[in-house]
């Protein structure tokens, strides 16, 4: 993890810089996984761009932060108790990177599986592309 200062009219912002593998990881657990609203905005701009774009299969494109938000909210309330799981490590490639995780009930069979795979832009997230995958 890489930390920059910024200096503005005597204001110093501090920028962090993730790798892709803590990006894919945060993304599941802190923004789609993330019950709590003000957690999840505050981690939404912590790891994404603010132009960033999330593409879902099902559900469309989302631009920017706010709609990023409001999405994750949206989808975390349909299943509140869920919880993801990665199948294994992220795996990165560049400045892109994916995770294959399943999402279910803890201590049930997963419900459903999918792969997120991510652009990334000065270590934050520029783009998420969701795919929904069979069961393992």
């Amino acid at each position: 993890m890489r930390e920059l200062k910024l200096s503005f009219d005597a204001c110093i912002y501090t920028a962090m810089s993730y790798s892709i593998s803590t990006l894919l990881l945060r993304n599941l657990s802190d923004v789609f996984g993330e019950n709590d609203p003000v957690r999840r905005r505050a981690a939404i701009d912590e790891i994404f761009h603010e132009d960033a774009v999330f593409h879902d299969p099902k559900g469309g494109t989302f631009h920017g932060r706010d709609e990023i938000d409001r999405i994750a909210g949206v989808i975390k309330a349909t299943h509140p108790d869920f919880r993801y799981q990665p199948l294994g490590p992220p795996e990165e490639s560049g400045d892109a990177g994916r995770v294959r995780w399943v999402s279910g009930t803890p201590g049930k069979p997963p419900a459903y599986a999918g792969t997120d795979f991510i652009v990334a832009r000065d270590g934050r997230i520029a783009s998420v592309y969701l795919f929904f995958d069979s069961l393992p």
